[in-house]
């Protein structure tokens, strides 16, 4: 069989693999602009310290704004929100050097993360926060300098997000 015949058939196929398939397609994180809002609040994201989260809904091109993992994390357990999410992600404080403002370009599937709850650190309305990381390490070395333990998604207290008395740290 010649090369552009093998190419040619090797396209084809490739093509009719796809045919019929319906994949929702994951949206990568954004960076939030200048007039990024809040779900919750409304306040601008440019003024709330610590890390964020974004929510993209099925068929809106946007993200929904987080000034907050723990807010983050409370849109998606309360019912009264929409469930047709297709990506969660929240700041990756493994890459941010800066608590007060992370770089852009730190984001991490919030699924996927390593979470220190319980630690010193609170969120820019001053209430527990659940800070992510992208690497167990990471989360590790920030939870022996601020206090509290390291838990993945699936083990984060309902009551610690949804709570007011959760963490209040010091």
């Amino acid at each position: 069989m010649s090369r552009v015949l093998q190419l040619f058939v090797g396209l084809a196929l490739a093509l009719l693999a796809g045919c019929g398939k319906q994949e929702a397609k994951i949206p990568p994180p954004q960076e939030a602009t200048g007039s990024a809002a809040a779900e919750f609040c409304g306040m601008s994201l440019a003024e709330m310290e610590g890390p964020k989260g974004q929510i993209f809904v099925r068929d809106q091109a946007t993200p929904l704004w987080f000034g907050s993992v723990r807010d983050t994390l409370a849109f998606l357990l309360l019912p009264e929100f929409p469930k047709n999410i297709v990506a969660v992600y929240v700041t990756d404080m493994a890459k941010a050097r800066n608590w007060e403002h992370p770089e852009q370009g730190a984001w991490v599937e919030a699924r996927q993360a390593y979470y220190v709850i319980e630690s010193r650190k609170l969120t820019a309305m001053h209430t527990a926060e659940a800070v992510p990381f992208s690497t167990e390490a990471a989360a590790k070395r920030f939870a022996a300098e601020y206090g509290g333990r390291v838990v993945r998604f699936t083990e984060i207290p309902r009551s610690y997000i949804l709570t007011d008395e959760a963490g209040t740290g010091s």
